[in-house]
Parts: structure tokens; C-alpha cells; sequence
């Protein structure tokens, strides 16, 4: 905790005051242009991987990057999308995932949770994941299982946004964009899903966004890498 108390001493001398005129306009208000939706895990911090500013980003995050479909949970996710997406009138909305996530693993293997019962009642809102998983991957294991789980994961939370009616609402005027991420601890990566390829491809310069429609984005298809493709229906 000294640590942390250091800190605090650190940013109020030698980053508050001196960017002070800054600070003080966030006194007036927030007027961030992306909703981030990722996981608790301490090591992913998408202000830091963004590079951006203190109200650049209106966070929301909680153990396995969860969306729980509209009127299935009484937590706080559904007023923050609702608070986003109405009252600060956000554009984009990401939903992160990231390798090596606890709560993926989790559900891969319930009994590794026994001892935590809150945790378990909270991963059923993942059961349409664990369902796409059970039924469509039996070919893989291990590594490679993990991983398909994450990225099937962050679709999954794309698909129940979409039952919230603020954002059903925004989308349907096209002034709102999805987009679905995996950020990467290995490399410091991050992967966005691609309509046309059905497959997370590295994130370059250009943001790739989805929806109820493909939309077409700009720059090079990159390989498929078969292992990520998502069954088709």
C-alpha cells in the first residue's frame, strides 16, 4: 500500500498540477466517446493500452467481461450501457476479452470454482457461451480451446448488447458501432472480429465494427487462421 500511497503524491505534484488546466475542464462534465466493456483482471488496462486520456473512455468492468442479456441481472451493467449510450451519447461500444482469462477457464472447468460459489452464479450468465462451445469445438483442447472459448465469449456479449433497448435503438439509426476485441498478454496485441472473414484478425489502424449487418472496413484482409473461425449457422 505504500506503494499505491506514493503514487497518489506522485500524480497530485507531478501530473495534476502540472496539467492542470486539463483537470479542470473534467470538472464540468464527461464527454467520453467509447463505452469499454472488459474484464477485472488486473494485468488489462485499456486506458493504458489505448493511450487514452482520463474521459476518453467510460468504463465498465467485471469478471469475464460480461454482458448479461437485457433483464437477466439487476447489477449494475445494464444502467452503466443504459447511462452510456443515452445520457453521454457514446458512438462506439467495445466489449475486450484477453487471453488467459480466469473466468473463461472457469467455465471450461466448473470444478476449479467450487470454492467460489458468487463466481459460479455470476458464469451462468456465460451459458450461452459454454452451449456454443460444448456443441461446436469438440475438436479442440487445451490452448487452443481457451482461446476459441474468449473469442466465442466476446460475440456472445455482442449479441446480448443488442438486447438492450437503448442500443438496439442507436443502432438501428446507425449511430452506434460494436466492436468485439481480444487483447493479447503474450504480445500486447489486440485482435477485432471481422464480419467478412468471420475470424479476429490483428487490430491495425483502422477499427473494425460489427453488428446486425457486416460492415465493410477499410485496409488488408489478413489470413484466416481456421482455428478462430466461427461455425456458421
Amino acid at each position: 500500500m505504500e506503494h499505491f500511497l506514493g503514487g497518489v503524491h506522485q500524480f497530485r505534484t507531478q501530473v495534476f498540477d502540472q496539467e492542470k488546466d486539463f483537470f479542470q475542464e473534467l470538472v464540468h462534465g464527461q464527454n467520453p466517446s467509447a463505452l469499454v466493456v472488459s474484464c477485472s483482471d488486473s494485468r488489462v488496462d485499456l486506458n493504458l493500452i489505448l493511450q487514452a486520456a482520463p474521459g476518453d473512455l467510460f468504463s465498465l468492468r467485471n469478471a469475464g467481461n460480461l454482458v448479461p442479456p437485457f433483464g437477466a441481472s439487476n447489477g449494475g451493467e445494464t444502467a452503466s450501457i443504459e447511462y452510456a449510450v443515452v445520457a453521454l451519447d457514446v458512438k462506439d461500444i467495445v466489449v475486450c476479452g484477453h487471453s488467459q482469462c480466469g473466468a473463461m477457464k472457469a467455465l471450461l472447468d466448473p470444478a476449479s470454482a467450487a470454492k467460489l460459489p458468487t463466481v459460479q452464479n455470476w458464469l451462468q450468465h456465460a451459458e450461452t457461451t459454454r452451449r456454443i462451445i460444448s456443441e461446436n469445438y469438440q475438436h479442440l483442447d487445451g490452448v487452443a480451446l481457451l482461446e476459441a472459448t474468449i473469442q466465442e465469449h466476446v460475440l456472445v456479449q455482442i449479441e446480448n448488447l443488442q438486447t438492450h433497448p437503448s442500443v438496439a435503438a442507436k443502432m438501428q439509426r446507425g449511430e452506434l458501432r460494436l466492436h468485439a476485441w481480444v487483447y493479447q498478454l503474450e504480445t500486447g496485441s489486440l485482435l477485432a472480429f471481422s464480419s467478412e472473414t468471420e475470424t479476429f484478425e490483428p487490430l491495425g489502424t483502422e477499427g473494425k465494427a460489427i453488428g446486425d449487418r457486416p460492415r465493410r472496413s477499410p485496409g488488408t484482409v489478413r489470413k484466416k487462421n481456421p482455428s478462430t473461425k466461427r461455425p456458421r449457422s
